[in-house]
């Protein structure tokens, strides 16, 4: 999968209220669909995100008083800013890492087309 130009990324956070998404301390889902109609989804995680999780679980005894963390698809990150999400997805496609990272979930309905911009679809075909 070397495909880069040909994707849209939807992230999580930029639905969250203006000064919800602290970049540092965050965890979100991020869903890349490729113009071959195929949907990836993650979820990323700061690693300061992961004490904060960790020091909340132990007040609140969840997950065992802190004992332990789990995520479907997590994925570890410095920074959830969007440009550091789109370097890192561009970094694991170029590295054939893609995959082994996002999980694929059904691909993209036509019905849904309008979501995306206009002839997104129509590239992996030309």
């Amino acid at each position: 999968m070397k495909e880069t130009n040909n994707k849209h990324i939807w992230i999580e956070a930029e639905e969250w209220a203006e000064g919800e998404w602290n970049v540092e301390d965050a965890n979100l889902d991020v869903i890349v669909t490729l113009s071959d109609r195929s949907k990836w989804i993650a979820s990323f995680f700061t690693y300061k995100n992961i004490q904060t999780l960790r020091e909340k679980n132990v007040k609140t005894g969840e997950c065992m008083k802190g004992g332990y963390l789990w995520s479907s698809d997590m994925f570890l990150i410095d920074i959830a800013s969007r440009e550091r999400i789109y370097e890192v997805i561009d970094f694991l496609i170029e590295n054939d890492e893609f995959e082994s990272v996002f999980t694929r979930y059904s691909d993209e309905d036509v019905e849904d087309d309008y979501l995306y911009p206009e002839a997104f679809f129509k590239m992996s075909n030309e």
